[in-house]
């Protein structure tokens, strides 16, 4: 069996029952380890120091850091606050140089592609009000399982650049070829449509989109995208180049599991003038990507701890992470597909499913309903999830596992839906 190390681990050939598919991948250093090797995977578990007092089963939220992510982040906030503003002036700007490399590298663009934003909403925000090729009887065109706040800002660009909005709903079940059938029939019924907003992990059910094929349909349409990988770095493959969109909006702080407050905004190296400067700003060259986003004194501590926060995560790997994920999300969703009076609203495909999943009672839709779901979960099972509104199918609650959860508390949620539903 494969020792703990903070190098490579590979997720590879696991079963997970009959007929399921199975999850492999490889590593640079050529480790091998099972997604369900609970002695590794233990291991790493360790690392996280969690209260004890619930199932805590609502990761999407954000995710918490690992011992030594804060430990270092601690290190990090003593040094700044020690050096005050000589290290805010002289100091940080290296540093953060140096960081702006590495993220960069792990998202596979140039440095010069990329800024620093306190998450995905202000990155995405930035995106999308800045984006300056619409004009009157344009069209806008979003999903029902994108974020809210990016839903609003697109209904914004009526009034700030004259731009119809369109809505469309994602086909459930939902299947690869049927989601980009979906945004072709959209852009179709829709040939004014010149900007897209695309959510590489929903919040909503975890739906994981074909992102590569959606964005090289809205390609050849003349349609820009703006991509939402919010749900994506840190748990699903988010090589910018291969994904295919130009404007991307990413977190650290939750798959990565760096500190609040950290996020990235991404601007192809041809695109940035698409974008304008934010609010008029001259801070940088006109052509500088940091010119889009206007932050102001952000939390240097929380920046610095990325980097610590990316060393954790290479030394796991994401094709480990998101075969882990995928296994314990599997724990509770697949037993409860058999259940009658329980609808799971996750992808049997593991291609398009995640960390992040989403159930609801049978004919059960209302927001009402599945608030009191979660708050029947939390209080006789001691499972914490979160109801999850907005689908054009109804409301739901979403479960979203972790590194850190186990096997067991995957399982206690199936067993708590099905005591509910045939009590």
């Amino acid at each position: 069996m494969t020792k703990l190390t903070r190098r490579g681990v590979v997720a590879a050939g696991l079963a997970l029952g009959a007929g399921s598919q199975a999850l492999a991948a490889a590593s640079p250093a050529g480790g091998i380890v099972m997604a369900a090797d609970e002695t590794y995977w233990a291991g790493i578990a360790a690392q996280y120091d969690l209260a004890d007092d619930v199932i805590q089963l609502e990761n999407g939220n954000w995710g918490i850091m690992a011992r030594p992510v804060l430990a270092a982040y601690e290190r990090h906030q003593a040094m700044v606050n020690r050096r005050n503003s000589y290290y805010s002036r002289r100091e940080h700007g290296g540093d953060l140089a140096r960081i702006r490399t590495r993220v960069a590298a792990s998202l596979g663009v140039d440095p010069e592609e990329i800024a620093f934003t306190r998450g995905a909403t202000e990155a995405l925000q930035a995106l999308i009000g800045g984006y300056n090729r619409l004009g009157p009887g344009d069209q806008v065109l979003i999903a029902d399982l994108d974020y809210d706040s990016m839903q609003s800002a697109m209904a914004w660009l009526k009034d700030r650049r004259g731009a119809e909005l369109i809505r469309m709903s994602l086909p459930e079940p939902a299947t690869e070829a049927g989601l980009v059938e979906a945004y072709a029939e959209a852009l179709e019924a829709h040939p004014r449509v010149r900007l897209m907003l695309l959510t590489q992990v929903s919040h909503r059910n975890g739906l994981h989109l074909p992102v590569a094929q959606i964005t090289a349909l809205a390609r050849t349409r003349g349609v820009d995208v703006i991509l939402d990988s919010a749900h994506a770095w840190g748990q699903v493959g988010t090589n910018l180049r291969d994904l295919g969109a130009d404007f991307v909006g990413l977190n650290g702080h939750k798959w990565i599991g760096a500190p609040i407050g950290v996020g990235v905004v991404y601007i192809a190296k041809a695109r940035i003038p698409d974008i304008d400067p934010f609010m008029g700003a001259d801070d940088y060259a006109a052509g500088d990507v940091r010119l889009r986003v206007h932050t102001g004194t952000a939390n240097m501590a929380a920046y610095l701890a990325l980097e610590d926060a990316l060393n954790f995560h290479d030394a796991i790997g994401t094709a480990a992470k998101a075969a882990r994920l995928t296994y314990l999300r599997r724990r509770w969703t697949e037993p409860l597909r058999e259940v009658p009076g329980v609808q799971i609203l996750t992808p049997k495909d593991d291609r398009l499913g995640s960390a992040l999943g989403a159930f609801r009672l049978a004919g059960r839709t209302t927001p009402a309903e599945n608030a009191d779901l979660a708050r029947i979960l939390l209080e006789r099972f001691g499972i914490f999830t979160v109801a999850r509104h907005g689908l054009a199918s109804g409301s739901c609650v979403r479960a979203t596992v972790s590194l850190f959860t186990k096997p067991a508390e995957a399982d206690r949620l199936a067993q708590a839906l099905t005591e509910l539903v045939r009590a």
